[in-house]
């Protein structure tokens, strides 16, 4: 184990400062001799799919975290309360049985009284749990949303409308039998209400009462609350903008309502965590009073070095505190606080970032211990702790010397001068009564204004770590105090970590082993609240998703005698005459049949050492299996290990396979793989292999292989039936071709095709090739009197001839015509056909302008009569050859025309393309 911690260190140097990581590497050279317990592995990791027979969940669809978890006084009831609403969803009124499986979630008793009646009682647990699955087990549900209107205001103010503007529950506890007390942010207004615990309801929405300086505006701070005697002891952030932070007490009727003085050194930056009653007044000789305190990390001012280190703090409070009659009027007489550090000192090693505390109360209240969650960031690596303290330990703390803020150096140190009596920040007791001072009320300006002015303690609470974890980051913890076989009470520790891990802890003197870890979710998510059922043995967890229900120990994992006694958990013990790991607290027959090492002392004397190895009770892992290796490959032989602490065994035809260094290129076990690797297998390594699981010096064994190496890989021929499916592949590839193939000849057809056109429209000549102009002509034709004759100009209005279409447009051919010189009024029928008859609402082509370079026709609209006699006088005209003369005919078509060509323009008559027409 000790050079793999350095393999495993090492591999980390490059994501992390020098420094710390020599420090990191001084911290596994000395653990044995610091007695720390560095980075322990698991004793076994029990997968999602593997916990699913023994846990139950819950959650509501449209609801998310479900971080407040509330039992009764009497731990029949959970309450939880999530973003927008409460839930009551179990009723846990049995326990476990002895294999860890759950017995229900409804009101239901199994008598385990014969022993041939256990199956079926199993059997009836399976039933129940299957079904306690559903959401359905959610007798009562309470919604309690923020009002649109306060969500608005919250979206206003720059806040997340997706996130933030919600009423997230923050605080949820019993005030007395009838009543619950929550309190929510409510959209960044808090909220506070009474719960009816009978029937599960808001008393009157309407009377909502003020939650400031009772829960946190924002969902993301730090806050902690304690209903104690029906008075409420919060710490929280007071202002909307999180900068007033205040540990208050009110909802009684008993006492004042209290606060703490907005001076940063009393609170600066806090992020509080957690809170607890100690009742010091139980027993007390000196008649000392009951005390609250409250543990948060906060920015530390007493630190010359660094200003802005964050270290851990426990502050407390005097339940009977009055405040003072002038000074400190309604503020803590008692408030002092004192630093937490969880540190190897011989090391320089400190965790100054509190993340959770667990309140373990003991016999009475001298056996009260601390436990905290610390967190620190060494470069890129999260390092969790855990440390316990002892409430002497804390006590001895806060009766010692002060610090106090020098104004001179304006530095911090310990304070020398005389203390002032009644002593500042101490409750009232015994002989201060006797000295006439019975409440905080009379206490003297001079207490009081040291007690304002002093609330830092000169000496630290100090603690080791009981567990020390990199790579992990740890989130809550819950604590239970198990009685074993040899009669001494074990603390047990249920860590949650930010993957949704859970890892199961047992603290055996100053050790603690880490019994298994468990995938509590399918998907990552962190472990938002841990509350345990000591009386039903259950184990709740509050998620962002839904809330789990798991028994404390499930005792049926372990499958052989040496399996359950190597796990160490102080709630299983073997059961010799059911030949069973069975839960102790649930055993009802004779315990001398139980046996149980939690020290590991039987092991090391060598009397639990076994004649023969242990078989698995599993029929997967006894069979014989061929395996049938090539010459010259690498053979791997898969070997799953009874549990992470156990080390590969392998034997080959009856000797022992001696495992050397992977970088000597022989036989190997691969830590990652979990199997044997033999690189480049030859006829020495064919045989029969068996793999064993060892442990503490017990074999398990758990693989059988026989390994047949040949020259060549061999080819089995078989028969068996066509693939359907393949065959239907196959058909689908076809089709595709087939059809990629004619799609290919049509557009090979089309180009050719294609090909063919052009080259003809190629050897065409100018004039055959015809362009269309239309021109609108009039909705009412001319009025003119036909020929008895039809000539060529009369066919040209003709709709059927070949240059008027039937919509009305005019053909018009581009070419070459004659000049107006070369016509004659005897001359044949103009080169270009369709010559109109002398008619003044005729169109005229006579005036036609040759070029040899473009072929421009000119139109010119005139009467029969001045058609001829204008002669070349009209046809030179431009444009302006729309002139009819000294006849002024009101055509219609004639100005349409005449408007139609002012809007174009005259174009030269070098044309480089002779082919181009314009009207």
């Amino acid at each position: 184990m000790f050079p793999n911690q350095f393999r495993q260190i090492g591999a980390d140097m490059e994501a992390m400062g020098g420094t710390k990581v020599l420090l990191l590497v001084f911290l596994v050279g000395w653990e044995k001799s610091l007695g720390l317990n560095w980075n322990p592995i698991p004793r076994k990791t029990v997968r999602y799919q593997d916990v699913l027979d023994s846990m139950a969940r819950f959650s509501v669809q449209g609801v998310f975290n479900y971080s407040m978890l509330t039992l009764s006084d009497h731990e029949r009831v959970l309450y939880v309360g999530a973003r927008e609403a409460l839930c009551s969803p179990w009723t846990p009124t049995t326990s476990a049985d002895s294999y860890g499986h759950r017995k229900g979630i409804f009101t239901c008793v199994v008598d385990v009284v014969q022993k041939f009646l256990l199956y079926l009682e199993v059997i009836l647990l399976l039933l129940l749990l299957k079904a306690s699955n559903s959401n359905s087990c959610c007798s009562h549900n309470i919604d309690w949303p923020a009002p649109q209107d306060k969500k608005r205001e919250c979206v206003a103010k720059g806040k997340n409308n997706q996130t933030e503007c919600f009423n997230y529950i923050r605080f949820l506890q019993s005030y007395n039998h009838t009543h619950l007390y929550t309190c929510g942010t409510y959209a960044f207004q808090p909220k506070c209400t009474y719960v009816d615990a009978d029937y599960f309801s808001l008393n009157n929405t309407a009377a909502l009462e003020d939650g400031k300086g009772k829960c946190p505006y924002d969902p993301a701070k730090g806050h902690t609350g304690l209903i104690v005697d029906k008075e409420l002891y919060s710490a929280t952030l007071n202002n909307f903008l999180g900068t007033e932070p205040v540990i208050l007490r009110n909802l009684g009727q008993q006492h004042y309502s209290m606060k703490s003085e907005y001076l940063p050194a009393w609170l600066n930056e806090p992020d509080f965590v957690s809170s607890a009653l100690v009742r010091e007044s139980s027993g007390s000789k000196e008649g000392d009073d009951d005390k609250i305190y409250f543990f948060f990390s906060e920015r530390a001012l007493e630190l010359d070095c660094d200003t802005e280190l964050t270290v851990a703090r426990v502050a407390r409070v005097c339940k009977g505190d009055l405040g003072g009659t002038r000074t400190l009027q309604k503020k803590w007489t008692t408030f002092q606080k004192a630093r937490m550090e969880c540190s190897l000192p011989e090391r320089h090693v400190s965790f100054n970032n509190l993340r959770a505390v667990f309140t373990l109360p003991g016999q009475d209240w001298r056996g009260t211990t601390f436990y905290g969650i610390f967190h620190a960031q060494w470069g890129d690596v999260d390092v969790s702790a855990v440390c316990q303290y002892q409430i002497g330990d804390v006590k001895k703390v806060f009766e010692g010397s002060y610090k106090e803020y020098r104004e001179a150096s304006q530095r911090w140190g310990r304070y020398t001068g005389t203390v002032p009596v009644p002593r500042p920040g101490s409750c009232i007791t015994n002989s201060d009564r006797e000295n006439s001072y019975n409440s905080s009320l009379q206490l003297p300006d001079a207490t009081l204004n040291f007690a304002k002015k002093h609330p830092l303690m000169e000496d630290k609470a100090l603690a080791r770590p009981l567990l020390l974890t990199k790579g992990i980051n740890f989130t809550r913890l819950a604590v239970d105090r198990v009685s074993a076989l040899d009669q001494r009470a074990y603390n047990m520790l249920f860590i949650g970590t930010a993957e949704g891990w859970l890892q199961r802890v047992v603290v055996l003197g100053s050790e603690a082993h880490v019994i298994e870890e468990i995938q509590l979710f399918e998907t990552a998510q962190p472990v938002d609240s841990l509350t345990i059922s000591h009386s039903k043995k259950y184990l709740y967890i509050g998620s962002r998703s839904e809330v789990l229900q798991l028994p404390l120990a499930n005792c049926s994992r372990y499958q052989s005698q040496p399996d359950c006694l190597l796990a160490r958990d102080p709630y299983c013990a073997w059961d010799s005459e059911g030949r069973a790991c069975v839960r102790i607290d649930l055993h009802r027959r004779s315990t001398s049949s139980l046996s149980q090492d939690l020290m590991l002392e039987r092991f090391s004397r060598g009397k639990a050492k076994f004649d023969k190895p242990v078989s698995i009770p599993s029929p997967e892992h006894s069979r014989l299996r061929n395996v049938t290796v090539v010459v010259g490959s690498d053979m791997v032989l898969p070997c799953q290990l009874v549990s992470n602490l156990a080390q590969p065994c392998w034997v080959l035809n009856d000797r022992e396979l001696q495992l050397g260094d992977p970088e000597a290129g022989g036989p190997r076990f691969d830590r990652t793989l979990k199997a044997l690797v033999v690189p480049k297998a030859g006829q020495m390594q064919a045989g029969r292999y068996i793999c064993y699981s060892e442990e503490q010096g017990v074999k398990f064994q758990t693989e059988r292989y026989q390994v047949a190496v040949v020259a060549s890989a061999p080819v089995f021929m078989e028969a068996r039936a066509p693939d359907s499916s393949m065959g239907l592949f196959w058909v689908l590839v076809i089709t595709l071709g087939a059809a990629c193939l004619l799609l290919l000849v049509a557009a090979l057809y089309l180009r050719r095709r294609l090909k063919l056109a052009l080259g003809k429209g190629a050897d065409m000549k100018p004039l055959e090739s015809t362009l269309v102009y239309p021109i609108t002509l009039p909705k009412e034709p001319p009025t003119f009197v036909p020929s008895k004759m039809p000539t060529d100009e009369d066919r040209f209005w003709e709709t059927g001839a070949n240059y008027y279409y039937s919509d009305g447009s005019l053909k018009i051919v581009p070419g070459h015509a004659l000049g107006p010189s070369s016509v004659s009024s005897t001359a044949s029928p103009s080169a270009i056909p369709g010559q109109p008859i002398h008619s003044p609402s005729r169109l005229s082509l006579t005036n036609i302008r040759g070029s040899g370079s473009n072929g421009y026709i000119r139109l010119n609209l005139s009467t029969a009569g001045e058609e001829r006699a204008s002669g070349a006088g009209a046809g030179g005209g431009g444009l302006g050859g729309l002139g009819m003369g000294g006849n002024d005919y009101s055509s219609p078509f004639k100005e349409e025309l005449r408007r139609t060509l002012q809007q174009r323009s005259v174009l030269p008559d070098a044309n480089p393309n002779p082919e181009e027409s314009s009207v």
